[in-house]
């Protein structure tokens, strides 16, 4: 096209040349200033159309393609020419051009919509963990690991019907257990205290004291609760009981530690809301709480038997559980003016209620900033 077109153009300057020529001097050879405007005329005339005839051409060859060459692709090496018959393509094989099936996808162009975005479940698995040569269940109920929370397995204890055997120790399998103190007394029972449900058993302990892992297991809290149960650890153990020691004054362990029966996990304290040096103890089963004196005989700081079987009557409890009393009292600030038919009607009540709940007389005269409890 470009050739053709310098060729083109060239010819027509040379048939101008020719022409002005002619045009300018005539056959007489005389400079003829008419003539010479006349030529300049044609001579815009032809050039406006050569040039209107070439585009019109290179349009109408673009669109039929003389133009257009083929793309050709080399391989960059003898490998790349060569296909092994898991690279052939089959008759069904419907991939697209310059799809790369051996291509990694980036994170970013993955469908995220199915993705679990981590909802807490309670599956039914079998963990284990090989301490010292031996494989031993960690749990076989649940499946949650929390490093936070006590009880994250929201099991209702009430619903529960099953009679489980608890093999708390093997010495065939190496699997012991030992007392969380070395000696000790009981100083508040498992139950109500006061107005809270008290879940554990306290023991007698003198600040610094060693407390111990009560069964092989593993460490899944490490944490401190200033309100409750100060410095506390909390064990998972493979015979699926979880034991948790509050008020420590130093925790030993950390999160994920393997420990063995008789393993120090801290020293006792009074830290939290303790009113004194003690050891809260606890045994959890599904993270609910189990009366620790059904397992402990603790007069003799010993297990009762080497299997607890767990029943329904274990969790009783928490259907006779007393609620708390709650009562709410609502109290008037007196303002100058008031009396006390004034603040009778105000709130819906008589002068005899308001002196008897407030053990004044019917003719106490009020006094500015007085508390006054009308309900």
């Amino acid at each position: 096209m470009r050739s053709f077109t310098v060729h083109a153009v060239f010819i027509f300057k040379k048939f101008v040349k020719v022409q002005r020529c002619k045009l300018v001097y005539g056959s007489s050879g005389r400079l003829n200033i008419r003539d010479i405007r006349l030529s300049l005329r044609k001579e815009m005339r032809l050039y406006l159309f050569t040039i209107l005839f070439f585009l019109l051409h290179g349009v109408v060859a673009a669109q039929e393609g003389k133009f257009k060459k083929p793309l050709k692709v080399q391989p960059t090496n003898k490998q790349q020419n060569s296909s092994s018959e898991e690279d052939e393509p089959s008759p069904d094989d419907k991939r697209l051009p310059g799809f790369d099936p051996h291509k990694e996808l980036s994170i970013v162009s993955e469908d995220t919509m199915d993705l679990d975005e981590g909802e807490l479940t309670v599956v039914e698995v079998s963990e284990e963990l090989k301490v010292d040569s031996v494989w031993v269940k960690i749990a076989d109920y649940f499946s949650i690991w929390d490093s936070r929370n006590i009880n994250p397995y929201h099991i209702d204890p009430t619903k529960f019907e099953d009679t489980v055997s608890i093999e708390l120790y093997n010495q065939d399998k190496n699997q012991w257990w030992a007392a969380p103190l070395v000696a000790t007394s009981v100083t508040s029972q498992f139950g109500m205290r006061g107005y809270r449900w008290h879940y554990g058993t306290d023991l007698e302990l003198d600040t610094g004291d060693s407390v111990k892992a009560a069964f092989d297991g593993i460490v899944r809290i490490v944490k401190f609760d200033p309100h409750g149960y100060g410095y506390y650890v909390l064990l998972r153990h493979y015979n699926g009981l979880e034991t948790l020691y509050g008020h420590l004054s130093k925790q030993l362990v950390e999160v994920g530690q393997l420990l063995k029966a008789g393993d120090l996990v801290g020293w006792g304290g009074s830290t939290g809301r303790s009113s004194g040096p003690h050891l809260h103890y606890e045994v959890r089963y599904q993270g609910n709480a189990v009366n620790t004196a059904q397992v402990y005989d603790w007069d003799k700081n010993a297990l009762f038997d080497r299997i607890f079987t767990l029943t329904p009557e274990h969790f009783a409890y928490f259907s006779s559980r007393k609620k708390a009393q709650v009562r709410r009292s609502v109290y008037h600030v007196v303002r100058s003016g008031d009396t006390l038919s004034g603040v009778a009607r105000r709130y819906g009540t008589s002068i005899t209620n308001l002196s008897r709940m407030n053990r004044i007389s019917s003719r106490t005269r009020l006094r500015v900033g007085q508390r006054l409890r009308v309900r």
